[in-house]
């Protein structure tokens, strides 16, 4: 870890971190890859993996030349552009070329917006032959398809940039005009875009799907894109816990503290639900938990992995430099040291409860954990990163024992996925959100109110049926972990399981269940090894599986949330409504309707 100055508890009374924090952490950042770049300052080659893309050095010179310019834009030494000038010199004839759907178009956007951020002090002073070769290596992007996705942003991003400087201006405003066009369909409402065709809601939202806009239209002098960037922050910072943990969810999450872009993006905007001390406190919040968590090598060179090298946390495409696409945070550099993020004093960032039926999400914050219910978004069937029914900033899918999912079990006890994803619906009512969808022959329900989540599903009548919940880090103490069977099924059958932090995970039978134990899942997950998943096992006699979920702190070693104290009604057999009607303990009652399955799925 580099150098950093005292902390300001005054002006930062829960980080203690300033705008000075984050220069020093850039500088450090900065420095600690010079020894790996080339001579002629081209390529950045760090150590570690080779992505599938094989142009590491690439974006290793890309997405540092990124934060460089973020820097440099916002009032830092223009030295650090020095060795980014000198690469780009000889850099376009040794790039990878841009081609169709290849990793060399995602770094032109970097390069075209560390060029336009820094115009003045860089690209301005190069040779007129120099800028002819570089913008014709850029040109490529706009003449090659991207991948049918955020890449859409890319062409557009290198588009922007050469209409500023008034070259190869009529394909590059077409290229902004197609990308902006193309994303246009996968909005979902809430402020959440797709990642393309598909369902797959995720951090892409923050450092892709809105970044580019908002930054194309302000590097433009066009103002605001619209008001979508501010709705999707409303749900968005719920995803932050009080402790600067982000949402373990989606691809790409080596890309750390990149979660926080979106957040000064919107401060840069004008486009913000959050307060100014809001945005600073949850920015800074992620970017020190990461650093305190060791992302960093002790070469100061940003790890691929989460807290530390974690590799179910990659990707294919996951190469030594990728996770420098967390230069995009920097972006709050942007705001001059005048701004309001970094001289109000930082404030709470927001709890609450947010159903988003767009994307089919429930988020909540209440302080200790921030959680987000999914019904509705996935990548394709089976990654652990989008299929599962929940997720948290204090938890991370496992392997082996799927925690948090629930299927039918076969006769040879295998687990049914959860299939391809049907939304249907999500809602609000008081203190109370709900979610649910469709997946392989189950129809399934997501309740919430306070820390207490009841999970509902329904199936073909007679069926086997498993319940996971939350996996913790196994505590060391084995009392730590309690299980319960009881034969007769029904609610009171429970299983608790608790890290060493005083986090609890409980698991609490309504109805279908008959078993309750902790599984171990020895590998794992981002947070640490081994893993306690709680279980719920039994037969669903009239296809009805209900119980309730806990995710919360227990300091005191009792249940911090009373989820037996829940009764449901649900319909007999004989009924024909498919409904099913939660009491809870103050009286308060709710019914859902969960349709009959179609089992043939």
């Amino acid at each position: 870890m580099f150098p950093l100055p005292p902390e300001d508890r005054t002006l930062s009374p829960y980080t203690g971190w300033t705008r000075a924090h984050w220069e020093a952490v850039a500088d450090g950042l900065l420095a600690a890859v010079e020894p790996y770049r080339s001579a002629d300052g081209a390529v950045i080659t760090l150590p570690g993996r080779e992505s599938w893309s094989r142009c590491d050095g690439l974006e290793g010179y890309a997405r540092t030349f990124l934060l460089a310019a973020f820097r440099v834009a916002g009032g830092g030494p223009e030295e650090l552009l020095a060795p980014y000038a000198r690469g780009l010199e000889s850099g376009p004839g040794v790039w990878q070329p841009i081609e169709d759907r290849t990793q060399p178009m995602v770094e032109a956007a970097s390069i075209a917006l560390s060029l336009w951020l820094t115009r003045e002090r860089l690209w301005d002073r190069l040779s007129p032959a120099t800028r002819e070769r570089v913008a014709v290596y850029l040109a490529g992007a706009l003449r090659h398809e991207p991948v049918d996705n955020n890449w859409w942003l890319f062409p557009a991003m290198v588009g922007g940039f050469l209409s500023a400087v008034g070259l190869h201006a009529e394909e590059a405003g077409a290229a902004v005009e197609r990308g902006l066009a193309r994303i246009e369909p996968w909005y979902a409402g809430d402020g959440w875009y797709a990642d393309g065709d598909n369902r797959s809601f995720d951090h892409y939202n923050g450092w892709a799907m809105h970044l580019y806009p908002a930054l194309l239209a302000h590097l433009a002098g066009q103002g605001s894109p619209g008001p979508r960037l501010r709705r999707f922050l409303e749900s968005y910072a719920l995803t932050f816990d009080q402790d600067g943990r982000m949402l373990y969810q989606g691809r790409s999450l080596t890309y750390r503290f990149a979660s926080a872009t979106s957040l000064f993006a919107g401060a840069l905007l004008e486009a913000t639900p959050l307060s100014p001390g809001q945005t600073r406190r949850i920015a800074s919040g992620v970017l020190r938990r990461f650093l305190d968590e060791g992302a960093l090598s002790p070469e100061g060179l940003l790890t691929l992995g989460w807290h530390g090298p974690h590799e179910p946390s990659l990707q294919s495409y996951s190469g030594s430099a990728s996770p420098y696409w967390a230069s995009k945070a920097f972006l709050g550099l942007l705001l001059p040291a005048g701004h309001p993020v970094w001289t109000a004093t930082e404030e709470p960032g927001p709890t609450g409860l947010a159903a988003l039926p767009g994307p089919g999400l429930v988020v909540q914050h209440t302080g200790d954990v921030a959680r987000l219910l999914n019904h509705g978004s996935q990548h394709h069937p089976g990654d652990p990163l989008y299929d599962r029914y929940a997720y948290s900033t204090r938890t991370a899918p496992t392997t082996g024992v799927p925690d948090n999912h629930f299927g039918v079990v076969g006769p040879d006890g295998t687990v049914a996925g959860r299939g391809t994803i049907t939304p249907r619906g999500a809602g609000s009512a008081g203190d109370l959100a709900w979610a649910a969808s469709a997946g392989a022959g189950v129809e399934s329900l997501s309740v919430i109110r306070g820390a207490v989540e009841v999970r509902v599903h329904r199936v073909a009548p007679g069926s086997a049926v498993r319940q996971s919940g939350w996996a913790l880090v196994a505590s060391a103490d084995p009392a730590d972990q309690a299980d319960q069977d009881d034969p007769a099924g029904g609610p009171g059958v429970r299983v608790r399981a608790r890290d060493g932090d005083g986090l609890v995970s409980e698991l609490v039978a309504v109805r279908g269940y008959s078993r309750a134990y902790v599984a171990d899942a020895p590998e794992g997950s981002a947070f640490g090894a081994p893993a306690a998943v709680p279980v719920l096992e039994g037969v669903a006699a009239d296809g009805w599986a209900v119980s309730t979920a806990v995710l919360d702190g227990d300091p005191a070693g009792t249940p911090s949330a009373a989820a037996d104290d829940i009764t449901l009604t649900v319909p007999s057999a004989a009924v024909t409504a498919d409904e099913i009607t939660l009491t809870w303990p103050d009286g308060t009652r709710h019914t859902f309707q969960v349709r009959t399955p179609d089992t043939a799925a």
